[in-house]
């Protein structure tokens, strides 16, 4: 198994060692500092040898106790201690008595050594540091986010808004334990958005992938999203259907068709409902440059 962390993983562990690449979107790159790469992975009792990296690494320990061996420095770090690989071609290695599980997540950017900073890191060298249990929960989200959409821009905002989240509850900013969707919530928003919202899955089905019964579905997705799954569904079409007329110059009629939804006439109109405006007016505003979208005024009444 090659992995961008690991120099060496055990036949025994390759289970045991999850990881993914993202692909950053134009605004985020624009912003300066990104995740790069990020995993998880559990060593027993050795010597594990780190892959050489251009980016600073934020390793973090979750379970057990590890001895970080950086060049001619050590670190004993136990469980919930934290600190920053700087980039380089440094002899690394983590050294393990028993069962050690860590996380790690990598910074790409020109802002990047301003992120390191703020999170309370040197750049020449690393520092043991104790973390937040909300910055491992988000390290954790981190982590499931992007081995679920590995080698895309997907969730490359989600990705983002983790970041300054862990940076944040860095500074005692009130961050929230549950920012993130459940697994079972999840995996549903990951098939909605498989097929660019194409598909006209029913409540039933939605219930069906989360492998919950229709009403509990509801219920949870409600609690954690805000709102009804129907109504979510349509949210997300309308959306697609403004980024197609916006970006990729498509007819009203062929819009409706990419959101499943084959009676221009009825596109239309959920759209108007939704956005405030027809789809051929808002083609019309997108084409202005530097216009402003706004919803037409009701009448007043005489």
């Amino acid at each position: 198994m090659n992995s961008y962390f690991l120099s060496a993983v055990p036949e025994k562990l390759e289970s045991l060692v999850v990881e993914g690449c993202h692909k950053p979107g134009s605004l985020t790159r624009a912003s300066g500092a990104w995740i790069s790469e990020a995993g998880s992975f559990v060593l027993e009792k050795g010597v594990t040898p780190l892959n050489a990296h251009e980016q600073w690494v934020w390793l973090a320990v979750e379970k057990g106790e590890i001895l970080l061996r950086w060049d001619h420095h050590e670190l004993v770090l136990p469980a919930g201690f934290t600190c920053f690989l700087p980039g380089g071609d440094k002899e690394c290695e983590i050294i393990t008595e028993e069962y050690a599980r860590c996380l790690w997540i990598a910074l790409e950017g020109p802002l990047s050594p301003m992120v390191v900073r703020k999170m309370g890191a040197l750049l020449h060298m690393p520092l043991k540091q104790g973390a937040l249990p909300s910055q491992i929960y988000l390290a954790e989200q981190i982590v499931q986010v992007i081995v679920r959409h590995s080698g895309t821009a997907d969730a490359t905002y989600q990705l983002q808004h983790l970041l300054y989240g862990m940076i944040a509850s860095h500074w005692g900013q009130p961050v929230a334990m549950d920012a993130m969707l459940s697994h079972e919530i999840a995996k549903v928003v990951d098939m909605l958005r498989a097929n660019h919202y194409r598909d006209n899955f029913s409540l039933a089905e939605m219930a069906a992938i989360s492998r919950m019964p229709m009403e509990t579905f509801r219920k949870r997705f409600v609690a954690e999203v805000g709102m009804p799954p129907l109504s979510y569904v349509l949210h997300c079409k309308m959306e697609r259907a403004k980024e197609l007329l916006r970006d990729q110059n498509c007819s009203v009629r062929q819009a409706g068709v990419e959101v499943g939804m084959q009676d221009p006439y009825h596109f239309s109109k959920q759209f108007k409902h939704i956005v405030g405006i027809s789809p051929s007016a808002f083609m019309k505003q997108a084409s202005v440059p530097s216009a402003t979208i706004r919803g037409v005024a009701p009448k007043k009444k005489k």
